[in-house]
């Protein structure tokens, strides 16, 4: 009968010993005898405090008990104990209720318990249902918080790029700008605009101007560091932002590699379509404090000195009082 009803008892005889213990009671230990042992050897009594024997444990029948296993592991375990008369043949005995409190998620996962385990009016059973099903709906939102992280940044992402190119796009270069102003370091502001690249447009068509445009983003980010920023702003204009870039000397050759990989040829449809490219720069280290409006200002004005100038060429920008305003092509 107490098998069925709790499967979590022991029946203890008046000397501590288990004459029964509960079928749910002997998947705890499974590879040891309880039947036979003292109540106390197979777990200690944590609250209240008691003496080590029978008498003690009687003396706080029908309190809420606090036991633990004393090997590992050493599962908690709450309980009640009520004297037992002569019905069960053990005078001066008393069965004792245990049940797993708070700790029964881990306890079904470690001794592998299922329904049977608990009585049927046991609401750990439905307890244990919505502990599961919120794993499971936990689990799901997780997942898709995942793929929603990823999808924002995927939209994140296109939004800033541009499709001919996949470079950055002009939507992107304030964000960049701000970056590399908050970061403290100095860094070069390149305004490229391509020369001659309208006769190719013209001439070609926009199929060969889309693959021009192509091949000088390739080019552009093949000839600059991974930590540098392309950035096609429009046309066939584009802006590099270079964190920590050196000064004007490393900067003009920088610029000349560039400008000599993009008068490169581009095949196109078995021709052979030729552009090249002017520059204005600008660094940071020339403005106190950095103003990122002033610095594009003076990349593009020395853009157009550059075009001025002959074209595929650098034109440094010197915002200097009483300079010249430029520092000479490179």
């Amino acid at each position: 009968m107490l098998d069925t009803l709790c499967p979590m008892h022991a029946l203890i005889d008046a000397t501590g010993h288990i004459r029964h213990a509960g079928p749910a009671l002997c998947k705890l230990r499974p590879d040891r005898q309880l039947n036979g042992r003292r109540l106390l050897e197979v777990m200690e009594l944590r609250r209240p405090r008691a003496e080590g024997h029978m008498a003690g444990l009687l003396a706080l029948a029908r309190q809420k008990l606090h036991f633990a296993l004393r090997d590992r592991p050493r599962t908690e375990l709450k309980g009640v104990l009520v004297p037992l008369g002569d019905e069960f043949g053990l005078p001066g005995g008393a069965v004792l209720n245990l049940s797993f409190g708070i700790s029964i998620v881990d306890a079904v996962r470690e001794y592998a318990l299922t329904g049977t385990d608990f009585a049927a009016t046991d609401l750990a059973v439905e307890l244990l249902y919505l502990v599961e099903a919120k794993s499971t709906a936990m689990d799901e939102l997780r997942r898709l918080n995942l793929r929603l992280d990823g999808a924002r940044a995927q939209a994140e992402q296109a939004a800033y790029t541009d499709k001919l190119t996949g470079l950055r796009n002009r939507r992107a270069l304030e964000p960049v700008l701000d970056d590399a102003v908050r970061s403290g370091r100095s860094f070069a502001l390149l305004h490229l605009d391509l020369d001659w690249f309208k006769a190719v447009n013209d001439g070609f068509g926009h199929a060969a101007g889309d693959r021009v445009l192509q091949a000088v983003a390739e080019r552009l980010t093949e000839g600059t560091r991974e930590r540098d920023t392309q950035i096609r702003v429009g046309g066939d204009e584009f802006l590099l932002v270079l964190p920590r870039a050196g000064g004007r000397e490393e900067i003009s050759r920088l610029a000349r590699r560039l400008i000599d990989s993009i008068e490169r040829p581009v095949m196109h449809d078995g021709r052979e379509l030729r552009v090249s490219a002017s520059i204005g720069a600008c660094l940071s280290t020339d403005y106190d404090p950095v103003d990122v409006t002033r610095m594009m200002r003076g990349a593009d004005t020395a853009l157009y000195a550059a075009k001025a100038a002959g074209r595929g060429r650098c034109v440094f920008h010197d915002p200097k009082p009483g300079g010249s305003g430029f520092a000479g092509p490179a």
